[in-house]
Formats: C-alpha cells, sequence, structure tokens
C-alpha cells in the first residue's frame, strides 16, 4: 500500500537551513560516540546513559515547551509513542550496548547506513518519494567512503556478530523515526515533536533499568568530570538541540536528503578519535573522507542536473 504525502515547494533559504540544520545534528551525534564510550569505560551501563540523557533533554524542553501536552488525536499520539520507542529507547539502548562489544568506528559505520534503509523504505511507502539515479550512486560512493574511514581506524577490522548486528537494528530504527517524521512535521512544530520523542523515550526505558545490574551506582560516577561532562554534552548537545535541528532538517530537505548526512557520523568520530585519542588519520582515511563528501554531492545534485539539461534540451 502507497500513502500519498503532501508535497509543497521548499524556499532556497529553507533548504540551506535544511542541510545546515543536518550537518550540524550529524556532527553532535558522531562526537556522542566518542562520549558514550568514556561513560562506558567509567563503569556506566548502556541503559543507564540514554536513561540521563534524555532525562536531561526532557527537562530542558519541558521548560522551554509547555503548553501543550498531548497531540491532536490518538493516532499522533501512537505515532509520537512509536517515535520514541524508535529514535529513543530502541536505537540508543542497541546503539550504546553496540559499544560494547564492537569498535566505536564499526557502530559509526552500519548506522550510516540508514540513508540507504530510508531511500529504499520511503520509496516503498510515498508515491511521491522518487528515488533518482543520484541517490543510488551517491549511497554507494558514500558507503565505499565510509568503509574506507572504518579501515583507517585499524589494519584488521574487528568484527563482532552481536555489537554489529545491534548497530544495524539501530540503523532500521532510525530509518523508521525519520519516516515518522515526515507526517507528523505537517501538523506539529519541532518542539514538540522533540519533547514528546524524549517522553516517550524516556518511559519505554524504564523496565530495561531493572535488568541492567553490572553499572557502576550515579551517585558515585557523576563526581568524575568524564562523566559529568559527557552527560551534559549528551542531554544538552547530543539529544536537546540536535533532535530539533533533525526535525527542522526533515521538514524543509525530506528524509531522504536529511539522512545521506548521516555518512557525516563517520568522519566526526575518526576527527574527535584523532585529537581525544591519539589515533591519526592515514591516507585510507581521507580518501573515505573525499569519497564520503563527494556522494553527498552527487546524491544532492545529479538528479537536479540532468532533470535541468533534460528541461533545457526539450
Amino acid at each position: 500500500m502507497h500513502f500519498q504525502a503532501k508535497t509543497t515547494q521548499t524556499p532556497r533559504g529553507g533548504q540551506l537551513l535544511g542541510h545546515v540544520a543536518a550537518l550540524l545534528s550529524v556532527c553532535m551525534w558522531g562526537y556522542s560516540f566518542v562520549s558514550s564510550k568514556v561513560l562506558i569505560e567509567n563503569g556506566l551501563g548502556p541503559v543507564h546513559i540514554f536513561f540521563y540523557r534524555f532525562l536531561l533533554a526532557y527537562a530542558v524542553m519541558l521548560a522551554i515547551c509547555h503548553k501543550r501536552f498531548f497531540a491532536s488525536n490518538w493516532r499522533d499520539e501512537g505515532l509520537f509513542l512509536l517515535c520514541g520507542i524508535s529514535s529513543g529507547s530502541l536505537y540508543f539502548i542497541a546503539e550504546n550496548t553496540a559499544l560494547e562489544y564492537t569498535l566505536a568506528t564499526n557502530v559509526s559505520l552500519l548506522t550510516s547506513l540508514s540513508p540507504l534503509f530510508t531511500a529504499i523504505f520511503a520509496g516503498l511507502v510515498y508515491k511521491t518519494e522518487k528515488l533518482g539515479r543520484g541517490i543510488w550512486i551517491g549511497s554507494c560512493i558514500a558507503i565505499v567512503g565510509v568503509v574506507c574511514v572504518v579501515l583507517n581506524s585499524s589494519t584488521s577490522l574487528e568484527v563482532r556478530p552481536l555489537g554489529d548486528m545491534l548497530s544495524l537494528a539501530a540503523a532500521l530504527c532510525w530509518t523508521f523515526y525519520s519516516l515518522l517524521l515526515r507526517s507528523l512535521n505537517a501538523n506539529y512544530d519541532v518542539w514538540f515533536i522533540t519533547r514528546k520523542t524524549f517522553f516517550y523515550g524516556l518511559i519505554t526505558s524504564i523496565p530495561c533499568l531493572f535488568f541492567e545490574h553490572n553499572a557502576v551506582p550515579f551517585a558515585e560516577a557523576i563526581h568524575l568530570p568524564a562523566v559529568y561532562g559527557n552527560l551534559l554534552f549528551l542531554g544538552l548537545g547530543a539529544s536537546a538541540i540536535a533532535f530539533l535541528l533533525w526535525s527542522v532538517s526533515i521538514k524543509q530537505i525530506g528524509p531522504v536528503k536529511a539522512n545521506n548526512y548521516m555518512y557525516f557520523q563517520t568522519i566526526v568520530t575518526l576527527v574527535i578519535s584523532a585529537l581525544v585519542l591519539d589515533e591519526h588519520v592515514t591516507t585510507v582515511g581521507y580518501i573515505g573522507i573525499a569519497l564520503i563528501i563527494g556522494g553527498l554531492y552527487v546524491g544532492d545534485n545529479i538528479d537536479k542536473l540532468r532533470a535541468r539539461r533534460t528541461k533545457r534540451l526539450s
């Protein structure tokens, strides 16, 4: 079954805003891999990291956006619940748990596959979402670039099936969330959408807290600068601000184009690892960065150029 999606022509200024918002979001999310890894090394469990991160973000959002608490109807309330699960509890618990079993670069690589998933599912669900040749070519180029960036981190790529499968599951969750945002953005502002997402993400993660027994007590860990510093960044930057920017991006340029920026996660992880963990960027890493940027450009522009050429010839 296909669903008809409303389409409106976004002004050039709005498109620029959407691209900038997407880039800033994924830069913060790319840095968040390092932050989460530091918190895990300091004894916090994957579920607790997510819970405290979203609790802080929700408190900020509630202080700013508190005039309205419920959606217009039960259907939309259910969609917000699905947003909270797909982009909140399920996504981040899967991602954080994956960091315990595999390399941060592996997680960054596999969660960056969400653009391909988004393009495929958007084409299946929405009649108006055309999957041009440029999107497929650009995505393939960028995937090669992502692989090069991962190979930069180690001469022998460490593969741990459980962590990698959890990373793929997280990528699919993010794809589902991006598609849900498309319908919600038509009727609700980004502040309300983000606050509702945090709320349902928190609520649905509470049962998981009771199954995490090996984590260091929060009261002991919070005194460490590495813990409270990274939690503040994850809660305020990578959650509250980044999710707001992502909603703006989805609204302005659509889920397919916005998700193409997810490839930048691996670039940011690579750069931050070089600065914080003293990991050096090799020639392969630089080639990967060039391919990712080139893939993004091709995916966003090749179909436009072909359309203009066809129009000129006709």
